[in-house]
């Protein structure tokens, strides 16, 4: 394997990762098998603290279990609605689309298995959640592999954790980390969903980078994005 990327491999690499986004809308075109393979290939090849590699990926096909994900959402929605008292904020949340459980040709449950390689994971005494860090890492592998193929991924965070774990069978000391519909989008936005409906707009760069501690700028990102 080459050490050295062209700068059309390094561009490429980066449109990737603007381009991606959180898929609610999708097509009823299924999806290949091998593309699916390559995606989840791309998965298993994310770093993971001592080599752990504590993911697994359940491929939900049973239309009666995403039926009960899906009800769950919906229980679940409705408590997050309820939370909100801005009138303007709560109608906008309203229109959301925030899942794409029954359309999405493909549901991933993808879980981090926190027993994996027990008593002793090389580096993971000091901060025990790194576990479940390795995972999410999988799971951005999985989104930018996906986005290759023209597929999308929306990440349905909006559940009751312990009811779709029970349902899933999951035993002691596996943790479920993320719920995925998996297809072809209608539209790769231009921008996040959220941004291009006005829920929140990218915070500038700038303002996120500090220098030996919390809240001194680094001095090479002084300006903000407006600049």
């Amino acid at each position: 394997m080459s050490d050295l990327f062209t700068a059309s491999e390094r561009d490429t690499v980066h449109r990737v990762i603007k381009a991606r986004r959180d898929i609610r809308h999708f097509s009823s075109r299924p999806v290949p098998e091998e593309a699916m393979h390559r995606i989840l290939e791309a998965a298993h090849h994310a770093p993971s603290v001592g080599f752990m590699q504590p993911w697994n990926f359940i491929m939900v096909t049973s239309r009666d279990i995403r039926r009960q994900i899906k009800d769950s959402f919906e229980r679940t929605n409705r408590q997050q609605l309820a939370q909100l008292t801005e009138k303007e904020r709560k109608e906008l949340y309203r229109s959301l689309k925030l899942e794409g459980i029954m359309e999405a040709p493909v549901n991933v449950a993808v879980t981090c298995d926190r027993r994996r390689d027990a008593p002793f994971v090389l580096g993971r005494g000091p901060m025990p959640e790194t576990d479940l860090y390795s995972t999410c890492l999988a799971i951005q592998n999985m989104w930018l592999a996906a986005r290759v193929e023209g597929i999308g991924i929306g990440w349905v965070s909006i559940l009751d954790k312990p009811f779709v774990e029970k349902l899933l069978q999951l035993p002691e000391g596996v943790e479920l980390v993320a719920y995925l519909c998996v297809g072809y989008p209608e539209r790769f936005g231009d921008k996040p969903m959220l941004e291009e409906l006005g829920w929140k707009k990218r915070l500038a760069l700038g303002d996120l980078v500090f220098e030996n501690a919390w809240g001194q700028r680094l001095s090479s990102f002084q300006t903000t994005e407006e600049d």
